[in-house]
């Protein structure tokens, strides 16, 4: 077979770059150094900075279109080049967004997801601009906490890109995979599936001017996390627990995972979640089953704030299964503990941008 350069150009042709939908080639991203021995072709990829959350993708997207429109048999070397200084640099991948905040747990079932919902909603209502992304690939909870589970987003033209555009309700804008699978059956997903899922939700949606975007990440610490401070740059991060011991062990290696040098993402504060059980009967009645100010004590420990501690109560569970958010009503105990910690949340923002640089993206070394 013989290969020659228009071939491996019309291949190319058919790879979209993520970010705008265009093609590589129209996009001027195919450098001129292409060389042909053979069944071997080597050339370069052009992106306009070295953090492109794209480059790995579209270097593996670029491949297969060579293999499936040209041959599989022809081997494919890809350079990756960053623009040269006299380049234009690429927009951020959300610039309207001011403030990005992971809410984390180090382990499954503290309601971590009940506290991103509930945060984002008492954002909301101190009158912010308030989105909720729900990171959560194999288990997404939005849907349900918003009663939202029929809802499918459609896309529109914006800037010359079509974008998806979030449902929104009671005044947060929010993304989930729950929105476009079948939620009675496992999303069964590679990290790499899931990873560029995650990515689309974040950089080919129409989120808009916004205050906050809350992210409810996945429990523990995996490739979503690590495909989230590739990608963009979290403001602060919000970490999760029970007061039990066994809680606190993994919340310290969610608060660590943060801090790590490599990572650097400021760590906002903790959240105590199922505090203490309140029955309804007596709203005065403090019974601490699972242990007392174990957060606190971690706080104290590893020197940031304890934002919040939020009780049992049997409406919790009863708002949640309905979609009611608890935080819509600020008057309600339980209302007042999430409106408190939203507040606490924007107070330790506010001191997090007055006192350090804007966070970096992860560089990913090959």
């Amino acid at each position: 077979m013989q290969l020659y350069p228009a071939l491996i150009i019309d291949a190319l042709r058919t790879v979209r770059y993520p970010g705008t939908g265009r093609n590589v080639v129209e996009m001027g991203m195919v450098g001129d150094d292409m060389r042909i021995a053979g069944l071997h072709v080597s050339f370069s990829l052009l992106f306009s900075r070295p953090s492109d959350p794209f480059r790995r993708s579209l270097v593996k997207a670029c491949e297969a279109a060579i293999h499936a429109h040209v041959s599989r048999d022809v081997e494919v070397e890809i350079k990756i080049t960053s623009a040269t200084p006299g380049q234009a640099e690429e927009q951020p991948l959300l610039p309207g967004v001011r403030n990005i905040v992971a809410v984390s747990s180090g382990k499954g079932g503290v309601g971590k997801s009940t506290v991103a919902a509930n945060l984002a909603v008492a954002l909301a209502q101190m009158g912010l601009r308030v989105g909720l992304l729900d990171c959560d690939i194999s288990g997404p909870s939005v849907p349900k906490l918003f009663h939202v589970e029929d809802a499918r987003p459609y896309s529109e033209p914006v800037d010359g890109r079509d974008l998806i555009v979030p449902i929104e309700k009671y005044g947060v804008k929010m993304l989930s995979i729950g929105f476009f699978v079948d939620p009675t059956k496992p999303t069964l997903w590679r990290g790499g599936m899931a990873s560029n899922a995650l990515k689309q939700m974040i950089g080919e949606a129409a989120w808009g001017a916004l205050d906050y975007l809350v992210l409810d990440t996945p429990p523990g610490t995996s490739d979503i996390h690590l495909t989230l401070v590739q990608t963009i740059p979290l403001t602060g991060a919000i970490v999760v627990s029970t007061p039990q011991e066994v809680a606190l062990a993994d919340a310290r290696k969610g608060i660590n995972m943060y801090r790590n040098e490599k990572v650097g993402v400021p760590l906002l504060g903790l959240v105590e979640n199922m505090a203490w059980f309140t029955p309804r009967e007596h709203p005065a009645e403090r019974y601490y089953i699972f242990g007392r100010g174990g957060v606190e004590r971690l706080a104290e420990e590893v020197g940031t704030p304890l934002l919040g501690q939020i009780p049992i109560v049997q409406s919790l569970c009863e708002l949640s299964d309905q979609g009611t958010p608890p935080a819509l009503d600020p008057t309600d105990p339980l209302g007042h503990a999430f409106a408190q910690l939203a507040a606490h949340v924007v107070t330790e923002t506010d001191r997090r941008n007055q006192t350090l640089e804007a966070t970096q993206i992860v560089q990913v070394k090959r």
